[in-house]
């Protein structure tokens, strides 16, 4: 599975954008697709994820209110709606693929496939 993120940009502080991440294959065995960011030095931390089947989402308390994940399972896309952008939510946005169960989707080790990442900056 590849996955391939888009969406990413320069914004005022304030202002929206939008991420897209589309998986290359259907799987029948996928069970989540989440939103991971990372500022240089330190960890890699949640943003938000989706249940493939049910629809469930899942948001860290930093983004909860300000950002939507949804997806498209025809698409085999999932999408991450910014609004209300700050400062701190610059990093790079990185879209992961769960493709065998796991009890929890808020950890990297949680996912087995990783986008390339897309840069998000928020000016102030």
């Amino acid at each position: 599975v590849q996955l391939q993120a888009f969406g990413g940009g320069l914004v005022q502080a304030g202002g929206s954008l939008r991420l897209s991440c589309a998986a290359s294959v259907r799987t029948f065995n996928r069970f989540a697709m989440g939103w991971f960011r990372e500022v240089p030095g330190n960890k890699r931390e949640f943003v938000a994820a989706i249940t493939w089947s049910g629809g469930n989402t899942l948001y860290s308390d930093s983004v909860r209110g300000r950002f939507t994940i949804s997806r498209d399972n025809a698409k085999n896309t999932v999408y991450l709606q910014m609004n209300s952008l700050k400062p701190e939510d610059t990093a790079v946005y990185y879209c992961a693929d769960q493709v065998v169960y796991s009890s929890s989707y808020y950890h990297t080790e949680d996912y087995e496939y990783w986008g390339q990442g897309t840069v998000v900056t928020v000016s102030s």
